[in-house]
């Protein structure tokens, strides 16, 4: 049990770490180029679902079962924490259309690392 927790934590600080890399290049290349602003939040549900992918992927490699359940733990903890990070930095947080989407896309990528992580040797 102690070492499923340990997976756990593992992927989603991995995930957060990947979002933070992926959103610093992303930052800069719309600062240095003429890229569209109109392509942000798709941009974010992308680096949003690698990042959670990588992360379960990697949390789930130790395991030999639950790639599911864990991996769906890794994609819903890595959602709640980002988005309890937005409502303490924006004080207009609400639950919207575009949040639904983040959780299931969170769901479903953790999951799909999760199956990944357990079946790879």
């Amino acid at each position: 049990m102690e070492n499923t927790i340990t997976n756990i934590a593992k992927g989603v600080g991995i995930a957060l770490l990947t979002t933070f890399a992926l959103l610093i290049i992303f930052a800069i290349i719309l600062t240095y180029t003429q890229v569209s602003e109109n392509i942000i939040n798709p941009v974010i549900i992308v680096i949003t679902a690698i990042s959670i992918l990588i992360g379960s992927s990697i949390g789930n490699i130790k395991m030999k079962k639950n790639g599911l359940l864990n991996g769906a733990l890794i994609g819903g903890i890595y959602i709640f924490t980002i988005y309890l990070i937005s409502s303490i930095l924006n004080w207009k947080f609400g639950l919207e259309m575009q949040s639904i989407i983040m959780i299931a896309i969170g769901m479903i990528f953790g999951i799909l690392g999760g199956i990944i992580g357990v079946n790879k040797k």
